[in-house]
């Protein structure tokens, strides 16, 4: 298949972007994207122009780096799906493909369709991680967890950061971030004994590294490609104002 890419450019952080028209030409139908974007870079490098910078990693949808909008939609908008894991065959010869950087303040632009998401890293830094000495391990069984709050905690452990749920927030939060990395630690018993400063700490990084307030409008939730239920959100919201409310102790 034949397409038109409408792509981003932007040389650097302070210059300014514009959009840039590129022809990407005998598509195979089970190329990913990327393997796309690689096809075009290719043809870029040999005419002696820039490639378009992007960034990826795994391209197994494991680590969450092929941040991009395709056609308005964070990593595409097919559900459970990042954009390395997005295949050609879900568009048709001839279509015209908008690509974009993900568009929030905490996330400016590097150079193309690369941001810096170190917003995130900080906000993991602030709380993300459990510090107390938990000893050695324990004996099957020995510490008993309900198979419900271990499924919980793993559904928001499933979380890669990759950032979509700001993306695709008209108030670019990152409430469903936040929430799931709260909820992976506050459903098990290691991560209960730090719970009311962890949350504290992780929310007023949020908010000062500039995300904006959740309205609740289920975008996040649609976007995210682990799926991650806005469920979580409620619950970071719990925690938080039972730890207001007890002076975070």
């Amino acid at each position: 298949m034949n397409l038109t890419l409408k792509v981003w450019r932007q040389d650097n952080a302070d210059a300014e972007g514009r959009f840039e028209t590129y022809e990407a030409r005998d598509v195979d139908a089970d190329m990913s994207f990327l393997e796309m974007l690689d096809v075009v870079n290719e043809g870029l490098i040999e005419k002696g122009e820039a490639p378009i910078a992007f960034d990826s990693d795994c391209r197994e949808g494991i680590c969450g780096t092929c941040s991009m909008v395709i056609n308005s939609l964070a990593h595409g908008g097919h559900k459970g799906t990042t954009a390395c894991q997005l295949h050609m065959r879900h568009f048709e010869d001839g279509d015209v493909i908008t690509i974009e950087p993900w568009r929030a303040k905490p996330f400016p632009v590097l150079r193309d369709l690369v941001v810096d998401r170190g917003a995130l890293d900080r906000v993991i830094r602030a709380g993300g991680y459990v510090s107390i000495n938990t000893g050695g391990a324990p004996d099957a069984n020995a510490l008993p967890i309900s198979k419900t709050d271990a499924d919980e905690s793993m559904d928001a452990a499933a979380c890669i950061g990759c950032g979509a749920c700001v993306a695709a927030c008209k108030n670019a939060s990152a409430s469903l971030f936040v929430s799931a990395k709260v909820s992976q630690l506050a459903m098990l018993p290691q991560g209960k004994v730090e719970r009311r400063e962890r949350v504290i700490n992780m929310v007023e990084q949020m908010d000062k590294e500039g995300f904006g307030a959740c309205s609740v409008t289920g975008a996040c939730e649609a976007v995210c490609p682990k799926e991650i239920s806005i469920n979580h959100i409620a619950r970071m919201n719990r925690e938080y104002a039972k730890a207001v409310l007890t002076g975070g102790k």
